[in-house]
């Protein structure tokens, strides 16, 4: 038996809201993977930010149409398609598809969407190299520490620096 009108409805309505909070669409071709297998995607994407929706392709398109952002991405919505919707940590929730993918076996990327843009393939693979929301946290707070720590040695050395010309002047006037 079908899903009710009021059904689909809340799907679309659904769908839409975590899109409005999503900055990357990746569409999967899930056919093969089990329920658990997909608990276990859901559980590694949450952590980053990022949901994996299943929906039907039909009622991902009427959540996408005429939305500028996401309406790029209608051309890949067809055969078994689930959709990984994901936040700010675009680089982790990548990391984690691909991890889950080494293990599974069973899932590719079809394509995906981002800032009215589709994306290819090759293009997601491209983004999921970039590092993860952690690791520019980490290399960010790293070059801040060697700054701090390069001009803690600055200041420490002008005193000294500042010494010795004084002393040198008061050796010069004897």
């Amino acid at each position: 038996m079908g899903r009710t009108l009021e059904e689909k409805k809340g799907t679309v309505s659904d769908l839409k809201e975590t899109l409005s909070h999503a900055q990357l669409a990746v569409v999967i071709d899930y056919k093969g993977l089990t329920v658990a297998e997909m608990t276990d995607l859901r559980n590694r994407l949450r952590p980053k930010g990022g949901q994996c929706k299943i929906a039907k392709n039909t009622l991902m398109k009427i959540a996408i149409a005429g939305d500028e952002k996401w309406e790029t991405m209608s051309p890949l919505c067809k055969d078994s398609a689930a959709f990984l919707l994901i936040g700010e940590d675009i680089g982790g929730a990548l990391k984690a598809y691909q991890e889950f993918q080494k293990v599974s076996k069973k899932s590719t990327i079809i394509g995906g969407a981002m800032e009215g843009k589709m994306l290819s393939e090759a293009q997601v693979k491209a983004i999921a190299d970039l590092p993860s929301k952690e690791q520019l946290m980490a290399q960010i707070a790293g070059a801040l520490n060697a700054v701090t720590a390069k001009i803690a040695i600055g200041i420490n050395q002008v005193p000294s620096g500042l010494a010795r010309a004084l002393q040198a002047v008061a050796d010069k006037e004897q």
